[in-house]
């Protein structure tokens, strides 16, 4: 064999389609993110080419002035201030924001891969909580930079991403309310499957228990952060004499749900129940009456998300976590309990 071939990486190549026993342009499909290769051929393809220390080339003429954030849904207003975040980030660079709709909230379809691998955008900024495995190491492949925004959980070491300080929202919104004598505070955090629920929802128990109080179980929901899921699980909670008489709701929509319950119930918010919520987005100045929230930082993570991609280290190579303060926000929704 000749050495420069080998030098090049034809006869690696060569040699892993071998090995594989699949065609050469079957391992050129691979390398590209085609998608008509079989997921079981592919992670073949891909354990050889780590194996055989395979590192694609990657023109920088190749690249272009785009970068692309992904969600799993783009109907909620928090995915606003985020898409707002990148916007700023991206004009300061003279690049360009791609949208992209795909997967549920814990990961990306995969079905996307095979369209960012075309577009070669400068990074991708992703709001997940996590990236499996073989997407990771195919972004990583093409030497596209990532960087997760994860509101909604916690990924892995390996993957650079931007947070917030959930517990201690979720303590802030408690203690808000205690200190304004309430003593039965029910809360509707979000699905039992995220993380960022389950922060909040330990930063409301500690509350509870730095104030001396038991946290009743009754009082607890599980919710969507959408308004339906605040209004039904509200709903359930104001049935009863027993009634609480605030709520902390893990999302300012499942909030503004709380509101509705409360004028169906013919209750007055705030003199007969509290409600805070969590976000700050820009809705919740507007609601009737004006919604104490804890602000979570949504476009200052975006931003901070963006110029890590743009950063000249690769932040995939070196995988970062970088946690935002979160602060309360007092407006009309709360009042101290009266006897």
């Amino acid at each position: 064999m000749r050495e420069d071939d080998e030098a090049s990486g034809r006869v690696t190549l060569a040699a892993v389609a071998k090995e594989a026993g699949v065609s050469m342009p079957t391992v050129s499909k691979v390398l590209n993110g085609r998608s008509d290769v079989s997921r079981a051929t592919r992670a073949k393809v891909e354990k050889l080419l780590d194996l055989h220390g395979y590192r694609r080339r990657v023109q920088p003429a190749a690249r272009y002035p785009l970068i692309e954030i992904v969600f799993h849904e783009l109907e909620s207003v928090w995915a606003m201030e985020l898409i707002r975040g990148v916007e700023n980030v991206a004009k300061e660079n003279r690049a360009t924001v791609v949208l992209t709709e795909s997967g549920t909230r814990h990961t990306p379809d995969p079905d996307w891969l095979p369209g960012v691998l075309q577009r070669r955008p400068l990074g991708v900024v992703l709001v997940f909580s996590s990236l499996p495995e073989d997407i990771k190491r195919q972004l990583r492949a093409a030497a596209i930079p990532f960087v997760v925004i994860d509101p909604a959980g916690d990924p892995d070491p390996d993957v650079p991403s931007v947070g917030s300080a959930n517990w201690a929202g979720g303590l802030a919104a408690t203690r808000h309310l205690t200190e304004r004598g309430h003593r039965r505070i029910a809360i509707i955090t979000g699905p039992n499957d995220m993380l960022c629920s389950l922060a909040r929802l330990d930063g409301y128990r500690s509350a509870m228990a730095m104030a001396g109080l038991e946290v009743d179980p009754r009082l607890t929901r599980f919710g969507d952060f959408h308004v339906q899921g605040g209004f039904e699980r509200a709903m359930e909670l104001l049935e009863g004499p027993d009634r609480p008489t605030a709520i902390f709701a893990g999302s300012d929509l499942q909030a503004l749900g709380v509101l509705e319950a409360a004028r169906v119930k013919g209750l007055r918010v705030p003199e007969d129940l509290s409600v805070v919520g969590y976000d700050d987005v820009p809705l919740a100045q507007w609601s009737s009456p004006p919604l104490t929230t804890v602000h979570q930082p949504l476009r200052h993570m975006a931003e901070e998300a963006s110029r890590m991609l743009l950063r000249p280290d690769d932040p995939g190579a070196s995988a970062q976590r970088i946690e935002l303060a979160t602060h309360l926000v007092v407006r009309q929704s709360t009042a101290v309990l009266k006897d």
